[in-house]
């Protein structure tokens, strides 16, 4: 499979996070829109991670918009030392709902002001370019110089510790190391969809974390009679298998899924348990990947 690890941690910008961390996009209502139909079972969503050892949350002003951040301020500030909030800037949200691209300078400047005061932050610890290119809805070519070059000059003037890239191609990725450092790219990527695989494998060789988005598969759920059929022999939950499979890919990888139950984020959580043979985790991936076909 390839930069194989069974270890718990791997280095988020300077500090160290667990590898299963939390996303925080479900958390907000309908359509990632709105507030949720009970903020209490969010906010207890979010101390039961805290307390269940996560320490990487991922997160955006523009779910909800809004409400993911006041969520997590309300629930969890003043924060745990060790806790990597990550956001992202490069969308907004229209009144019905719908996500408009903010890409220009001045949409970047002010998403990033936005997650500041939102999260109620003097300084955000990571903050991903999302890149929006051609539908946007896939990584598609082109500069993002000017992007990027923007949050890098909100990097030195203190507003931000770290930067990455969600949505990128491999060629985006190595623009923007041109010109500043990068700690992770978050891109779409699970058992199925694997177009990413070479750069999982570069990204590991350069010691950067990939925190792959919609890692169950996104808001239909992985779909894999393979999946079910060995997650029942070893007494385990699809989604966990699935999960699992992902921690054993690299050692680079850090999973972000979220969740708006506590049963559903106990059950992630226990996927850093299992160790299953990596030949076994190997030979699902390709299974699966060509049942998906």
């Amino acid at each position: 499979m390839g930069n194989t690890s069974n270890a718990r941690t791997y280095k988020l910008g300077d500090k160290t996070v667990a590898r299963i961390g939390y996303g925080a996009m479900q958390l907000a209502g309908p359509g990632v829109f709105g507030a949720p139909k009970d903020p209490d079972a969010a906010l207890a969503v979010l101390r039961g991670a805290i307390a269940a050892g996560v320490n990487h949350i991922d997160t955006a002003d523009f779910y909800g918009p809004h409400i993911t951040n006041q969520l997590i301020r309300e629930a969890l500030y003043p924060y745990p030392d060790d806790l990597v909030i990550v956001t992202k800037v490069g969308a907004s949200r229209g009144e019905d709902g719908s996500w408009v691209p903010a890409q220009a300078p001045a949409d970047l400047i002010r998403g990033v002001h936005d997650n500041l005061r939102s999260l109620q932050l003097d300084v955000l610890e990571v903050v991903n370019l999302r890149v929006i290119e051609g539908t946007g809805r896939t990584p598609a070519e082109g500069s993002i110089e000017e992007r990027f070059t923007t949050l890098a000059e909100l990097q030195r003037q203190g507003l931000i510790r770290h930067l990455g890239l969600s949505n990128a191609t491999a060629s985006q990725v190595k623009e923007a190391q041109s010109i500043a450092p990068i700690v992770c790219v978050q891109n779409h990527y699970n058992l199925v969809h694997r177009a990413d695989d070479p750069l999982v494998d570069t990204l590991a060789e350069q010691e950067i974390a990939y925190v792959p988005f919609f890692p169950l598969g996104g808001f239909s759920r992985l779909q894999s009679e393979v999946l079910d059929a060995e997650a029942h022999q070893h007494g385990l939950s699809p989604m966990q298998l699935a999960l699992a499979w992902l921690l054993a890919r690299s050692s680079n990888i850090l999973l972000i899924p979220g969740t708006s139950r506590i049963e559903h984020l106990n059950e992630n959580l226990a996927a850093a348990e299992i160790n299953l043979a990596t030949s076994m985790l190997s030979r699902i991936g390709q299974t699966v990947q060509k049942e998906a076909r």
